[in-house]
């Protein structure tokens, strides 16, 4: 079943989703929103669970890790509204932006491991 995506390829995507978490765990310091407490505790946790997920994956693949870093990643687009910081500009697109790429890694590692072909025609 996982044949269908190389290592490589697997590889590749963690280490986009390793960057892409640790992005958005140094974004308030280097992004200056440090003094807003939700914008800034989401970023770390959000941030360094999608790194830790990512590099695990490296080391033993599981689906599931994939599974769970598709959910932070749509979980860190919605977080600006549902935590009330979608005001902070700065916060809101460092947590949209992240948070897209890694949903869109995550899910295109899942959809390659399945061995989804990208069209049927």
């Amino acid at each position: 079943m996982a044949n269908s995506l190389s290592s490589n390829n697997r590889t590749a995507f963690d280490v986009v989703n390793i960057v892409a978490g640790l992005g958005l765990l140094l974004s308030p310091w280097y992004m200056g929103f440090t003094n807003e407490a939700y914008a800034a505790w989401n970023a770390w946790i959000v941030g360094a669970a999608v790194a830790v997920i990512a590099a695990a994956a490296l080391f033993a693949f599981h689906e599931a890790e994939e599974w769970v870093n598709l959910v932070a990643g749509l979980w860190a687009v919605l977080a600006p509204w549902v935590l009330g910081f979608s005001a902070v500009t700065v916060a809101m697109w460092a947590h949209v932006i992240a948070g897209i790429v890694v949903a869109v890694v995550a899910g295109a590692c899942i959809w390659f491991v399945r061995g989804r072909p990208l069209s049927t025609a």
